[in-house]
């Protein structure tokens, strides 16, 4: 699935206001798809701890069940843009909501640890297609002139999703009694946590009934007419329908179908700017970022922290990678994407190196010591907040722009591949690195924030304020 044709040469169309109203209402709705990417990626946090003892696992076995959803995450990513442009946007995210509520109700009623992982794998296909279904329809619907203010309600949706996730499963811990294998409605405390994902993925499904299909896929589908409708709903009644189809209809023709042969060439196989884009995908996930959101609950019971206190740690977290994101939003056009990638860095680097020096200490009566316990606290805010108003939107800002025109498709689909690989490397093998050494596994991630500076430095370039065309 290709993205939204450039904007027209004589200047940007806005909505009118009695219309824009409107498509902010179809942005939102599309947006869902990125409130249950990020609601069914963390919420699995609140379980961790649950499935080792209810199933009696060790870590290993415990870390793949936890990162097997990003196998389907990688798969529904790869095929979503394949089957949005034979079936239409809005039927893909219906078969994501599907996919979504069906995930959340096996995974809240699973009969074995491998029914667990594959509901998993289905829960983490739907994210996949979320991930490229969200941000395509929004960029393709909405009015160019604010295209760009729309398209962040996708990365705000993920990380909302994220936060209440973690509040809602903060909430039926307490409920529980603190207890994560408590009863609550018959069930135990962490299969409502994953049923109660249910909701969400329902109003997505009825909000998919309510906006329309993509103008871009309906011309290509020969719905001319239905197309025209739409336009004018999303851009206002005076817009010139007839050039602003024939516009369409010119970029569809003129594009070209980058594929994976175009990437290849230089030294080491890939283009360089392929590798550029992968070694930005790879140092994402490796600062641990994830580690935050998956495991944060478990990290924090595993230093002594009260079961429920380290639920509502892993929202306060969440929160602030809100507030890191927004902040992004708003600099990253102002001071520029590399800049902001740095600071992010030495953010980072400072937070988690603070992390390893808590972590070293032994526990005293299950605890870690007063000062380090709350320099590991508050140095764990400091990291995410770095990472979101830095590499948690910048990275995909620089996908995004940094490609030639020519190879932008493929090339994104090979550094988004990498990142979901990167994301399962760290979260398979956390659990089993912390049972080793927890200080040293913050090491590890300190030292992949640092090597990302001069790699930043060195071998990419700013892309700020220029046009997709000046990059090649």
């Amino acid at each position: 699935m290709t993205s939204t044709a450039q904007p027209p040469p004589s200047g940007a169309r806005a909505a009118h206001p009695e219309h824009l109203g409107h498509v902010i209402f179809i942005a939102a709705a599309a947006a869902m798809g990125g409130f249950l990417f990020g609601y069914d990626s963390a919420v699995i946090n609140g379980a961790v701890e649950a499935i080792r003892d209810r199933y009696d696992i060790g870590s290993a076995a415990l870390a793949q069940v936890i990162a097997i959803a990003l196998i389907g995450c990688a798969i529904g990513a790869a095929t979503a843009g394949r089957i949005a442009d034979r079936i239409g946007r809005i039927r893909c995210m219906q078969i994501s909501a599907v996919l979504f509520t069906v995930s959340a109700v096996g995974s809240a009623l699973p009969f074995a640890l491998y029914d667990l992982a594959f509901w998993r794998v289905i829960g983490g296909f739907a994210i996949g297609m979320a991930s490229v279904i969200g941000p395509a329809y929004i960029a393709e619907v909405a009015p160019a002139a604010y295209r760009g203010r729309l398209g962040s309600f996708q990365q705000a949706a993920i990380v909302i999703g994220i936060a209440i996730s973690q509040l809602v499963n903060w909430g039926i811990l307490n409920a529980a009694g603190g207890d994560q294998r408590g009863k609550l409605m018959g069930l135990e405390a962490w299969q409502v946590m994953l049923g109660v994902m249910v909701i969400p993925a329902v109003l997505y499904g009825l909000l998919s009934f309510a906006i329309p299909e993509s103008p871009r896929f309906l011309i290509s589908a020969g719905k001319d007419v239905r197309a025209r409708e739409v336009l004018r709903e999303v851009e206002g009644d005076n817009v010139d329908l007839d050039a602003r189809v024939a516009e369409i209809e010119h970029a569809m023709k003129s594009e070209h179908k980058s594929v994976f042969k175009d990437l290849l060439g230089g030294t080491f196989f890939f283009k360089p700017i392929v590798w550029v884009g992968i070694g930005l995908s790879v140092f994402q996930q490796f600062v641990g970022i994830n580690v935050a959101f998956y495991y944060s609950s478990t990290l924090w019971q595993s230093v002594g922290v009260d079961p429920s206190e380290s639920f509502f740690y892993s929202f306060t977290t969440s929160i602030i990678n809100i507030v890191g994101t927004v902040i992004a939003m708003i600099f990253v056009d102002r001071i520029g994407r590399k800049p902001l990638a740095l600071i992010g860095s030495v953010g980072m680097v400072i937070g988690l190196g603070l992390e390893a020096w808590a972590f070293s200490f032994d526990l005293v009566d299950g605890k870690l010591p007063a000062t380090q316990g709350w320099v590991a606290l508050i140095a764990a805010h400091v990291f995410v907040l770095f990472f979101a108003l830095s590499w948690g939107v910048v990275v995909w800002v620089f996908l995004g722009e940094m490609f030639p025109n020519k190879i932008r498709a493929a090339a994104l689909g090979v550094a988004a591949s990498a990142q979901w690989i990167a994301n399962w490397a760290i979260t398979a093998s956390f659990p089993s690195l912390a049972d080793w050494n927890l200080s040293m596994t913050y090491v590890i991630y300190t030292v992949f924030a640092a090597l990302s500076i001069p790699f930043v430095l060195k071998f990419v370039t700013e892309t700020k304020g220029k046009t997709l065309e000046e990059m090649g």
